[in-house]
């Protein structure tokens, strides 16, 4: 299968423009706490994201190792186990995160009202 390339080029000489370019995907971010909270396996992280489709979370994963944000490891065991682990560049959105969520939790009240008008 060929890899999809998207029409429009992202200027990749802003930082926020790069920043974008990794965690852009519905899921990757909560993929990224969760392995950060300890759930490693597929299976475990398909429970933890019920609402995304194991397809869709495979994606991102791959997309994920991709930017260098997680790792795979594969044990040569059977039946096959796969777990994945942050690397040190993953490590460093772990802040990034925890600050994005404060700031919802901060303002949650303000932000409830909005939300529904224009999802």
């Amino acid at each position: 299968m060929a890899e999809y390339k998207k029409k429009l080029s992202v200027p990749l000489e802003c930082g926020l423009h790069l920043f974008m370019v990794v965690i852009n995907g519905k899921w990757k971010i909560s993929l990224i706490w969760c392995i950060h909270s300890g759930f490693k396996r597929p299976s475990e992280l398909q429970r933890k994201i019920p609402n995304a489709s194991r397809r869709v979370l495979d994606t991102q994963l791959h997309q994920l190792i991709g930017h260098g944000i997680i790792h795979k490891i594969t044990y040569n065991e059977l039946p096959l186990k796969v777990e994945y682990e942050l690397t040190p560049l993953g490590n460093k959105l772990i802040p990034v995160i925890a600050a994005t969520a404060q700031w919802g939790e901060d303002n949650r009240e303000e932000l409830e009202g909005f939300i529904g008008i224009y999802e």
